[in-house]
């Protein structure tokens, strides 16, 4: 019941609106803080006392609920606007009248906001709604009435069932009438004999859908189409390439540093949040179009032009390319071929080692291949790049950067793949003779004599047919040395002949005499004979050199006792013809 008479109770109406500005702040402490945040608990206990002062004046509280405002006796107590309005909140769900009671703020109230806020940021979509959510609460010290939307013109709900309001003064019910009378435009009668308005009655100004032939508005088949169309084209726009197409714009023509340096920020934060979702292609695009705005934007400051031309670096550092990389390897829903290769294709020559030690570890072949292709084009584009991860110590990165060399035969890497020639592993040095046999510039055949005298067998071999291979004349006095010498003595057979055949191939008719000797070597006082192994090298590096005086030497010896030699001495001459 209302205290006071109507005319004593204007001048009350100030701890009302007082009260309701204290539970719009309490409102927002309970959307923004936890319950044992100090700013929460004062903004509740401000609100507990703001109620002090109301239960002076009121037995209970009842506040009418309009679009954008409370009021009490007509009197807004409280105005907001709509985009921001509490009132609007329980409007829009039917909420027509509220009415707190004593010790409300003592034992509901907090939940009652609880409520609110919660019902402020229900989606569109939510399965429940305001009415739900506060008839789950079963407030004793909170009454409230609504209608149901769409029959306006219903008798009023009130929670609880009963009357919220004893007389003395316009009870909650009456209040809600009146509204209604209001929204509809005539009284609310409920349809009861003499009321003046027959039950089931329309208000002025409803429409009867029944009334029309709906068929008369249905859409053509063109016109379903061509909506159908305009749909398709919206959802299919690019929203992110626009948005990024408008920020790239602005930087370009505006000259204002503070502009300048607002939408660089943007771009630079928009970056990691574009690989976060795996937009691949923006990325490149953001890349390419840093570069453009480089060149054709006016009165760029220098710390503006340095911010810009730092961000394709970044990307392409150790720590952002290898989780780069990593998610890639792992991720579920995979990007296209072609949003990587052009994320790819934007990285800088710094990324090579990273981007070669990553090759050897992922699983998925399509990263893999798209990677490989990614680091034969920085390579290319960035030899002094490839010589740096070969004189790395990562073995990984230094075995990817000389199949890299080897692809491409990139002769400006000749030095640092000379350097990795004393490299530990002969694995590793074996690949560096290949590496250099591909280039096969007289450089590269020069750094490959060093392997000749290698203490590993595979390395010389390799180092000793590339040189053979490429007729590099400039080896033959090693290659000589070792023929001559008593360490091809303990060597295989396979290392015996690829010597021997060097030797015939690089000497030409300089060879012959000492290859003759070799073949023809008997043995005798004080003189060792030459063995088997031996011979039939010499008599192959003879087929080689292939010359009138070779093949007499050759026929003179295709009876020789031992098979070995004969055999060797055939295929010679087979070779010479």
């Amino acid at each position: 019941m209302i205290g006071p008479a109507a005319s004593e109770r204007e001048t009350d109406l100030a701890p009302v609106a007082n009260l309701m500005q204290v539970m719009m702040k309490g409102l927002r402490a309970i959307q923004l803080y936890l319950p044992n945040n100090p700013v929460y608990q004062q903004a509740i206990q401000n609100i507990r006392n703001a109620f002090a002062p109301v239960w002076e004046g009121f037995d209970e509280l009842p506040l009418l609920v309009a679009e954008t405002d409370f009021t009490v006796d007509g009197k807004p107590v409280l105005s907001q606007p709509k985009n921001e309005s509490i009132a609007w909140v329980l409007y829009k769900d039917g909420v027509r009248v509220l009415t707190f009671h004593p010790h409300v703020e003592e034992q509901e109230i907090v939940a009652f906001l609880t409520v609110l806020n919660k019902g402020r940021n229900l989606p569109a979509d939510a399965e429940d709604d305001l009415l739900t959510l506060l008839w789950e609460q079963d407030f004793q010290y909170i009454r409230y009435t609504f209608v149901e939307l769409g029959i306006e013109d219903a008798a009023p709900v009130g929670t609880g069932g009963e009357r919220l309001a004893s007389a003395g003064g316009p009870t909650a019910q009456t209040i809600t009438r009146e509204v209604l009378e209001q929204e509809v435009g005539q009284p609310d009668t409920g349809g009861e004999p003499g009321s003046g308005a027959p039950a089931g009655a329309r208000p002025p100004g409803v429409v009867n859908m029944e009334e029309f032939d709906s068929t008369l508005y249905f859409l053509d088949d063109a016109d379903i189409e061509y909506l159908k169309g305009e749909i398709d084209r919206e959802y299919k726009q690019d929203l992110r390439g626009n948005v990024l197409a408008i920020l790239f714009d602005l930087l370009e023509l505006q000259t204002y540093s503070t502009v300048r340096a607002e939408l660089i920020s943007i771009v630079e934060n928009f970056i990691p949040y574009l690989l976060a979702v795996g937009d691949f292609h923006s990325v490149a695009y953001v890349l390419r179009e840093l570069k453009i705005i480089l060149q054709r934007a006016r009165e760029l400051l220098p710390e503006h032009r340095a911010l810009m031309e730092q961000m394709p670096s970044r990307l392409s550092q150790p720590d952002a390319l290898g989780q780069l990389l990593q998610s890639l390897d792992e991720a579920v829903v995979f990007p296209s071929a072609d949003e990587l290769g052009e994320l790819f294709r934007e990285l800088r020559g710094e990324a090579l080692e990273t981007v070669l030690a990553w090759l050897p570890k992922l699983t998925n072949q399509r990263v893999r291949e798209l990677l490989d292709t990614a680091a034969q084009r920085l390579a290319q584009a960035s030899p002094a790049e490839v010589s740096r991860a070969l004189r790395g110590a990562n073995e990984v990165v230094v075995m990817a950067a000389l199949r890299l060399v080897s692809q491409l035969k990139l002769p400006a890497t000749v030095p640092a793949v000379a350097e990795v020639l004393v490299h530990e592993n002969k694995v590793v040095r074996v690949a560096a003779v290949d590496a250099l046999a591909a280039i096969g510039s007289p450089g590269a055949m020069q750094a490959t004599e060093r392997a000749i005298d290698d203490p590993d067998r595979e390395v010389r071999l390799a180092a000793v047919r590339s040189v053979s291979a490429r007729g590099h004349r400039n080896a033959f006095a090693r290659i000589e040395a070792v023929v001559a010498g008593k360490t091809v003595r303990n060597a295989d057979l396979t290392e015996k002949t690829a010597f021997f055949e060097a030797y015939g191939r690089l000497g030409g008719h300089t060879g012959v005499q000492k290859l003759a000797e070799m073949l023809e070597a008997k043995g005798g006082f004080l003189k060792r004979a030459a063995d088997p192994e031996t011979r039939a090298c010499a008599a192959m590096a003879l087929g080689k050199i292939g010359t009138p005086e070779a093949k007499d030497i050759l026929h003179r010896a295709a009876q020789d006792k031992e098979a070995l030699v004969r055999n060797a001495v055939n295929r010679a001459l087979r070779e010479a013809k």
